[in-house]
């Protein structure tokens, strides 16, 4: 690879798809990236999220996806004032390239899915399989906690309209908390609900039903 005045390596060839990879091609980027789809999130948040990925890299990852303007810094207001990182409107418009990798890589004939996953590929998946049920519709809204971070999960007339990390605390008719494998299980079916509550490994507060429906309508992968 060329490498530019900055010191940044690119493909130097005027294709758009060399173009991209240049930026957001470097091992990690697009896992970063991956871990903002869902909102805002602290640096030390990301480092627990990617515990494969070293301070350094992600450092450098972070400054580079900031540079081609795929992602922002912004500092939350008092008494946090803590700096998190988001994906600009550019950034979030990768999110056909991740369905299309979803895909694809599900696919594949060699390699097995297996190894560690986020809180946020959990709730990730459940946008992706998601089925919508408009001859049985049902309108609710989740708060979902998982270790570090609390999701908004909201359907409305059987259609999964909401999937997002939670900024500011609201009202729920469910509040779910867990550990993030074992929601995994739960929503893949190889645990049931009734099994994860029942040992204390989940909890739920509120409309019992309503949590029922959402597993539901994710179908056994």
């Amino acid at each position: 690879m060329a490498e530019e005045k900055t010191g940044r390596r690119t493909y130097g060839q005027a294709c758009p798809i060399a173009h991209a990879l240049d930026m957001i091609g470097e091992r990690w980027a697009l896992l970063v990236v991956r871990e903002l789809r869902l909102g805002p999130r602290r640096y030390a948040d990301l480092q627990a999220a990617l515990p494969g990925i070293g301070p350094s890299v992600l450092a450098q990852r972070l400054r580079d996806l900031e540079a081609v303007g795929v992602l922002h810094r912004r500092t939350l207001p008092p008494p946090a004032a803590s700096k998190t990182y988001e994906l600009t409107e550019w950034g979030a418009e990768l999110e056909p390239v991740f369905a299309a990798l979803r895909t694809w890589g599900m696919r594949s004939p060699v390699v097995p899915l297996t190894g560690g996953i986020s809180a946020d590929t959990v709730l990730l998946g459940l946008r992706a399989f998601f089925v919508p049920r408009p001859d049985a519709p049902w309108t609710a809204t989740y708060r979902i906690a998982l270790e570090r971070d609390v999701y908004r999960v909201e359907v409305v007339d059987g259609e999964l309209v909401t999937v997002a990390r939670e900024q500011v605390s609201g009202p729920a008719d469910a509040f779910l908390e867990s550990d993030h494998i074992t929601l995994q299980a739960v929503l893949a079916h190889e645990r049931s609900l009734a099994a994860a509550i029942g040992d204390g490994t989940l909890t739920v507060t509120g409309d019992l039903e309503v949590v029922r429906r959402l597993v539901g309508a994710v179908p056994p992968r």
